[in-house]
């Protein structure tokens, strides 16, 4: 594959996209406004965790999220060698736990279709549960165990994924302000706040919950709005019960990491763009996850912070190149799996860009699946 490409975002999406790009043989220009993995990748608490936040039924998002998880290993471990950095990749499996007994039977459904899809899950009840994870609460009647899932230490990864672009030849341009697509019909010019202007002969759009921007220069509907996440941490030193498991419940979930602390996620709500921490986001998590682990009724968490995760009106993500522009792609809209969907969806952009058919059930993933809107008075040249 031969030609340039610009990649409009450096978040993990964009970021990793533009790191697959670059290894199929395309110059990679990479553009973001502000620092690289600036916004819902920095924030991310980093779960690769398919089976646990997909409970309803194998539908196309749900095996996105698993083809995803089966090329992690791989992919992970070739961003560490090229880029020279390490990171925290733990393969602890995840308890799904459940404390009411109204609740076996929907774990019961779940386990039966999610090992068909090779899950390897277990249902723990009793002493078997509290073997696996003697800090919860004995209140709890039994725990769906998934052991193929697990969770990376989001920052650490992202700098790595963008110290890997750097090593193979990527430019990123930080620090860019707006950016704005001054020209896209037959060749794509962009232009930073400062003036300066980029061409190339195709464009990558990948910028998180800002893609709705693109919607009246490009003529379609591009239906994404920023969910504010709002997590917080615990200092969790060698004193306390380590955490073996990612731990799920219906309310949020808890991942010790290698750094000594425990993160508890996430407390949503729509806030428009504002990345600020609340009070009441936080005490939605203290109040459930004392109950969980009973010891977190005890300390206070240390670190709070919120991160913003782009929704899609369907709650798919828009991956794919533009029916109306073949030389357009978007990569965007991954809510919050955009680490563990990082490496099938540079896959299927790199793929895509090639020219290359993908599988028929990423159908459902097609940027322009919305319609079009009036362009306005915007004409692309």
């Amino acid at each position: 594959m031969s030609g340039d490409i610009i990649v409009m975002g450096g978040g993990i999406i964009g970021l990793s996209c533009a790191l697959e790009l670059r290894r199929r043989g395309l110059h990679v220009t990479l553009l973001e406004k502000g620092p690289c993995g600036g916004q819902a990748s920095g924030a991310a608490a980093g779960m690769l965790a398919p089976y646990s936040e997909n409970i309803e039924s194998p539908d196309e998002f749900f095996r996105l999220c698993r083809e995803s998880l089966s090329l992690y290993p791989q992919w992970q471990q070739a961003v560490k060698d090229i880029s020279g950095v390490s990171f925290e990749y733990a393969e602890t499996g995840s308890l799904y736990v459940a404390r009411h007994e109204a609740d076996l039977l929907a774990l019961e459904s779940r386990l039966e279709w999610q090992r068909s899809w090779g899950s390897g899950g277990e249902i723990l009840t009793g002493s078997a549960l509290f073997d696996a994870e003697p800090g919860l609460t004995r209140e709890a009647v039994a725990a769906l165990r998934t052991p193929v899932e697990s969770h990376v230490y989001a920052p650490d990864l992202t700098e790595a994924v963008k110290r890997a672009c750097l090593a193979s030849g990527v430019q990123i341009q930080e620090h860019l302000g707006r950016i704005e697509l001054a020209e896209w019909r037959e060749r794509v010019a962009l232009r930073a706040q400062n003036s300066e202007r980029f061409e190339a002969d195709r464009l990558l759009i990948s910028t998180g919950a800002w893609v709705q921007e693109m919607s009246e220069p490009l003529g379609i509907r591009i239906p994404v709005h920023p969910i504010r996440g709002q997590i917080c941490a615990y200092t969790w030193n060698e004193e306390r019960e380590p955490l073996r498991h990612l731990v799920f419940t219906s309310q949020g979930y808890l991942v010790q990491k290698a750094n000594g602390t425990l993160v508890c996620g996430a407390s949503e709500d729509i806030a428009g763009f504002d990345t600020s921490v609340t009070d009441k986001g936080i005490r939605r998590l203290t109040e459930w996850n004392k109950q969980v682990l009973p010891v977190l009724g005890e300390v206070q968490p240390f670190h709070r912070w919120a991160g913003l995760r782009p929704a899609v009106l369907d709650g798919r993500p828009l991956i794919g190149r533009l029916n109306n522009a073949g030389h357009i792609f978007v990569a965007a809209g991954h809510y919050r799996n955009g680490i563990l969907l990082s490496p099938v969806t540079a896959a299927l952009i790199a793929d895509s860009v090639e020219g290359k058919p993908l599988p028929e059930w990423c159908g459902a993933f097609r940027p322009n699946r919305f319609g079009e809107v009036q362009a306005g008075a915007f004409s692309g040249k």
